[in-house]
């Protein structure tokens, strides 16, 4: 009968802590943000499938996630299963990150200002860099249609130094040392380097903007564009791989509108030449510069500078949203 009662009641609590994960709803969910996350952070840009796990918004991974948690608690299992798959998606969607934040001694701005800003955004988009207080304010898009909104920007930053090439512009309030642009391949775009002194020290910062994968050409089946459009980004890369080289022993910073989500093949290839993303190391939230299609596409990475504080800022103005970034 001792037996009897053990046999009983052992497998009462051995079957409910099973009915917490047996669900093959809840595991096909968990698998599938598994192998998306696995896929776009080794492969992602690889091949045109993993391309668009790459870029894709991280937050698609995450809609399915309430259906699946109300149906593992109607039916009472595989809610440990599928709780699990609801919280790697929010973490990959950055929505669970959070970095302690202390003032740092160097500000960065960075902002695609959109070359067609419409009539009256310049004065806001003025206000931004007027507030962000930066040394150095990173400016893409910035030929402008109207040069007048050009100069409305330029007026908010009295005492900056100017230094343009085609449409990156780079302000800044650090001594200028000299200046350089490079061209980057399938692209009317150049990259912007400028050498300032920063404490006693020399500090090379590179203004980019990088081409973007024409995921559109998929929905056209157009293949052959997006390759084309994915081999253009990597040449871009190979650019910015050859400036850092050049500018071996000098403190560096990237910063920019990248088009590049932060995983994947190219993103790594970047933080592996340029050192740390800064929201990565001092951001909080999911960081999305783009918020349209809820993206973090604009970064900021730096060589021998740490980042203390990252955020995006909220403000009326461009398609972007300005990144700004405390160093030290």
């Amino acid at each position: 009968m001792a037996g009897q009662r053990f046999a009983d009641a052992t497998p009462a609590g051995v079957c409910e802590a099973e009915e917490m994960f047996r669900s093959r709803v809840a595991w096909t969910y968990l698998l599938l943000v598994v192998g998306v996350w696995a896929l776009s952070e080794t492969s992602g840009e690889s091949r045109w499938p993993t391309l668009l796990l790459a870029y894709a918004p991280p937050l698609l991974w995450l809609l399915p996630a309430p259906l699946v948690l109300l149906w593992t608690l109607g039916r009472r299992r595989g809610f440990a299963a599928a709780l699990a798959g609801t919280l790697l998606a929010a973490w990959g969607a950055g929505l669970l990150h959070w970095r302690p934040q202390t003032p740092g001694p160097l500000r960065l701005l960075t902002y695609n200002v959109a070359r067609t800003l419409p009539e009256g955004a310049a004065a806001e988009v003025a206000r931004t860099l007027q507030a962000a207080d930066a040394d150095l304010v990173l400016l893409q898009e910035s030929n402008l249609i109207r040069p007048a909104d050009l100069r409305t920007l330029q007026a908010a930053l009295p005492g900056y130094a100017m230094i343009r090439a085609k449409e990156v512009t780079t302000f800044s309030r650090l001594p200028v040392l000299s200046s350089e642009w490079h061209d980057l391949p399938a692209n009317n775009r150049d990259v912007l380097l400028t050498r300032v002194r920063w404490q006693g020290r020399l500090l090379s910062v590179i203004n980019a903007h990088l081409g973007t994968v024409m995921l559109s050409s998929l929905l056209q089946g157009d293949l052959a564009r997006l390759q084309r459009s994915r081999t253009a980004r990597m040449g871009q890369v190979r650019v910015l791989e050859r400036i850092a080289a050049q500018e071996k022993g000098n403190a560096l910073l990237l910063a920019g509108d990248l088009n590049t989500p932060p995983r994947g093949l190219v993103y790594r290839q970047l933080l592996g030449t340029f050192g740390p993303d800064a929201h990565d190391q001092a951001g909080r939230g999911p960081g999305w510069t783009f918020p349209s299609l809820k993206l973090r596409i604009d970064h900021a990475l730096s060589r021998d500078l740490t980042a203390t504080r990252a955020a995006v800022l909220n403000v009326p103005g461009s398609d972007h949203q300005p990144l700004l970034v405390e160093y030290r």
